[in-house]
């Protein structure tokens, strides 16, 4: 039979051990949630620079029947005109964004250890 002082002797050092196997794991947790908000960071920065806002508010809609033929289309012209260039910022915008998409900063050797 084992003596009483043996099995507090066991019962401290596992004790011991279980604290500082949990210690390891709270500073391994740690550093790897501040490797995420740092990853977090970048990503808002990267997704501020899309630029989301582009697009501007349309016009209200205003019935044309007691107006004059010649002003009508003038609109007619300037709302075509208007539509090519909100088509070429968005495509401008896309082709950004793809860009971005396919050629992103990260590299594997900028992760964080675990």
């Amino acid at each position: 039979m084992i003596p009483v002082w043996a099995w507090i002797l066991i019962w401290t050092v596992l004790a011991l051990a279980l604290l500082g196997m949990l210690a390891w794991f709270a500073v391994r947790l740690f550093r790897k949630l501040m490797g995420t908000l740092g990853a977090l960071e970048d990503l808002g920065d990267q997704v501020a620079a899309l630029d989301l806002d582009t697009m501007p508010p349309r016009a209200a809609f205003h019935p044309a029947v007691f107006q004059d033929r010649r002003e009508l289309s003038l609109a007619r012209e300037q709302a075509r005109i208007e539509r090519v260039l909100r088509r070429a910022q968005r495509r401008d915008l896309s082709v950004s964004r793809g860009k971005l998409l396919q050629h992103t900063p990260y590299k594997p050797e900028d992760r964080p250890p675990c």
